[in-house]
């Protein structure tokens, strides 16, 4: 039944099956070709997949953040990023990076991320000397911040299925988000003294303090969601429903760019997302839950114990195959297939839930820059219209960055694990 599975699954993926309908037709042969189970499970199982308090956080943090760019959240903080970096060498580059690394503490959502800040940038940069592989790359790898700075969407995930503290995933990913963003700044500056050595004039403190005032009521977005998670105030579903509705007070009320019109769109935009999120987190739930049953977990225990029994290779061998397996699969998907498959695996070898959580979504998450699947690289492509073909040259050494991340915090845990120890267990 496992090899069914997983055959019938690839085979799919190499058809140009979409991931949700593949993984949904995988489970469905190697059950029919079973026999001992009743199809009854498989509906049950899609069901209750997403019949969960946890999964609830996803619809409200998409909506959230739908909500923060019809409100002129992105348009702000992207003026603001601009305030504070646009003298440096690459400015616009650098103003991506920034303005990433702010709006991942509102969304949760790469795609938000690249999608919000892919519309504003992107044409702004090409329209300023900017090469368009480079344009779309930069956008693209930057927005890898948006699940890792809380809020995010897969971390949610993966707590509501592997039992871990969400709060302490949300803190556990706020020092490997910034050293993806300043290891990418520091790329942009190496990039740009070869092929971009324009600069623009430092803003003044007044225009900077302008800035910041413009884009205040969103900062503080995230210090009012995290804040509340970790202190017990409220659940990450709750913060979620509380991010939707501070976003659309200050939209609708403050800001006054909220109206009837665009509050449709985004909740159409909402919508869609969702439904297409909880697609696959139902199919993707019967896919897990028969590598489960078949004892899948024990398998590749014991297939990693046969090549050594050293933990530090054990977890290297595993961010490996995250690292492959996000290459062909999508990376929420991925999330639900193997969390349940893993971390058993990583209890086994005595791995820090909250370290073991932050390294597989920042391992999964370099998938969505990663052809061929790269979900973020086919959005910031349709942008500036162009293919992956074209940028994935530009793409290595900015991906490498990100890899460079993961190994380092996959090596050096405290660097997960600092902030949650100290605000979680002073």
């Amino acid at each position: 039944m496992l090899v069914s599975l997983l055959l019938s699954f690839f085979v799919l993926l190499l058809i140009g099956t979409p991931i949700a309908f593949a993984i949904g037709l995988s489970s469905l042969f190697s059950l029919l070709l079973d026999g001992r189970t009743p199809l009854t499970v498989l509906v049950t199982r899609l069901f209750t997949a997403v019949d969960s308090y946890p999964i609830m956080a996803i619809p409200f943090f998409i909506l959230a953040g739908e909500l923060m760019n019809t409100a002129g959240i992105t348009r702000r903080l992207v003026n603001f990023a601009n305030a504070l970096v646009g003298h440096m060498k690459g400015g616009l580059a650098q103003v991506n990076v920034v303005a990433s690394m702010l709006f991942a503490g509102i969304s949760g959502s790469a795609a938000a991320d690249t999608s919000a800040i892919g519309s504003m940038l992107i044409p702004a940069m090409l329209e300023d000397g900017y090469k368009k592989d480079f344009a779309v790359v930069i956008t693209a790898t930057s927005s890898c911040i948006g699940p890792i700075i809380p809020p995010s969407i897969l971390m949610v995930i993966f707590g509501s299925i592997a039992g871990v503290s969400v709060g302490g995933m949300f803190l556990g990913g706020i020092i490997p988000g910034l050293l993806i963003g300043f290891g990418l700044m520091g790329a942009v500056s190496i990039y740009s003294t070869r092929y971009h050595s324009g600069t623009k004039p430092r803003k003044s403190f007044k225009e900077i303090f302008s800035a910041f005032k413009e884009a205040s009521l969103a900062l503080v977005t995230p210090a009012i969601i995290l804040g509340g998670i970790v202190f017990g105030a409220f659940t990450p579903t709750e913060a979620g429903a509380i991010a939707v509705v501070y976003a659309f007070f200050i939209g609708a009320f403050v800001y006054k760019e909220i109206n009837l019109k665009n509050f449709k769109k985004a909740l159409y935009n909402a919508t869609t997302t969702t439904a297409i999120c909880m697609l696959v987190v139902s199919t993707a739930s019967i896919f897990g839950w028969i590598l489960t049953r078949e004892q899948f977990p024990s398998v590749l225990t014991k297939l990693l114990l046969s090549i050594s029994s050293n933990p530090t290779v054990i977890y290297l061998l595993i961010v490996a195959m995250l690292l492959f397996v996000g290459l062909f699969v999508e990376i929420l998907a991925a999330a639900i297939i193997l969390v349940p498959v893993l971390y058993p695996v990583a209890l086994q070898f005595g791995f820090d839930p909250i370290h073991f959580g932050v390294v597989v979504v920042v391992a999964l998450i370099i998938g969505a820059v990663t052809p061929p699947v790269g979900v973020l690289l086919f959005i910031t492509c349709g942008i500036a219209r162009t293919t992956i073909k074209e940028v994935t040259k530009t793409l290595i050494p900015f991906v490498g960055v990100l890899v460079a991340v993961l190994f380092l915090i996959t090596l050096v845990p405290s660097l997960v694990t600092f902030i949650p120890n100290l605000v979680l267990y002073k």
